[in-house]
């Protein structure tokens, strides 16, 4: 996918510019969107930027199975993927953006039965928490096929302890406001409200 600025006759951008995505024009809420969404994946810490598919692999290589990060795509037609360790090594999920929302990249017939998110890092949420929840250690394919776990970020630093106690906090609930503290750390948690 490629985005792209309308410009004015004069060769500025326009405060209501509009954006170009894949051949759709659309108002600028989807690019403001789209901006939100790309300053909250960077804040997560595993979001890589420019990776290419070989360096991906080197960095998952001597990880346990169900690692991931998220990178730009080196598709076109595509904003992300997420790179991510299976028991039969590194593998790559692209990531569609369209209309506004995102989704996990899928064959034609299975693509509308996918969930649609706001933004990536709440798409990653959702898997990461969909498979703690169906893993069990006995789980093992039986037909040759390999399953697909999303369980641990592979961040490219440190993060800090404010963000994991804030990760931390997320767990436990999503009433923010009605915690007995300070506006200024309230805004801090609000800043980033996932479990991932």
């Amino acid at each position: 996918m490629t985005l792209r600025s309308a410009e004015s006759s004069d060769g500025t951008e326009g405060a209501e510019a509009q954006w170009e995505a894949g051949g759709a024009v659309t108002e600028s809420s989807e690019a403001q969107r789209l901006d939100f969404a790309m300053r909250e994946l960077r804040c997560s810490g595993w979001y890589w930027g420019n990776m290419s598919v070989a360096e991906a692999k080197e960095r998952l290589q001597d990880t346990s199975e169900g690692t991931f990060l998220v990178r730009d795509s080196s598709h076109s037609e595509y904003l992300l993927t997420i790179s991510v360790k299976t028991s039969a090594g590194p593998t790559n999920l692209r990531i569609e953006f369209q209309d506004g929302k995102f989704r996990l990249d899928s064959i034609i017939c299975v693509r509308s039965r996918l969930r649609q998110f706001e933004s990536v890092v709440h798409l990653i949420e959702y898997y990461v928490l969909m498979c703690r929840d169906r893993r069990t250690l006995s789980e093992i394919p039986s037909n040759g096929t390999v399953h697909l776990y999303l369980n641990k970020p592979l961040y490219h630093s440190t993060q800090s302890l404010q963000h994991h106690c804030r990760i931390a906090i997320n767990r436990y609930t999503n009433e923010i406001q009605e915690l007995p503290l300070p506006t200024r750390i309230k805004d801090f948690l609000k800043e980033y409200r996932y479990q991932v």
